[in-house]
């Protein structure tokens, strides 16, 4: 899996600033529910919103048709309001992210997206 690691390229950097300002400019509500993104910050992408109730099975059928219709995803990430530690939610859609990617035999970054920035809750970059 695209586990990022420092120095990133600038490209990597761009798109994940991107993602930033994107949720910073269009989400003004203090308190929203966590969404997964499936694509290119800034380009194609699919997006599901949370809902606590999903299990791990559905949640990598989720992605895993994301993936498909995207054809070749290079990254998913969740926004999500609050501070750039790891939260349930986060590892909710990290297992099942990865379980997708595995299943198509596919190279997926992951990471999460505040209003204040981003990390890879794998390599904590």
């Amino acid at each position: 899996m695209a586990v990022l690691h420092e120095p990133l390229a600038s490209v990597q950097r761009r798109l994940l600033r991107r993602a930033v300002l994107e949720l910073a400019t269009s989400e003004h509500r203090r308190h929203f529910p966590p969404v997964l993104h499936v694509g290119t910050p800034g380009g194609p992408t699919i997006t599901v919103a949370d809902d606590p109730a999903w299990d791990h099975g559905l949640r990598t059928d989720l992605v895993g048709a994301a993936m498909r219709a995207l054809r070749a995803p290079a990254w998913a990430w969740v926004t999500r309001p609050g501070p750039l530690s790891l939260q349930d939610v986060d590892a909710a859609w990290l297992a099942p992210t990865l379980t997708a990617a595995a299943e198509r035999g596919a190279d997926i970054a992951f990471v999460v997206v505040t209003r204040h920035g981003w990390t890879d809750p794998r390599s904590d970059v």
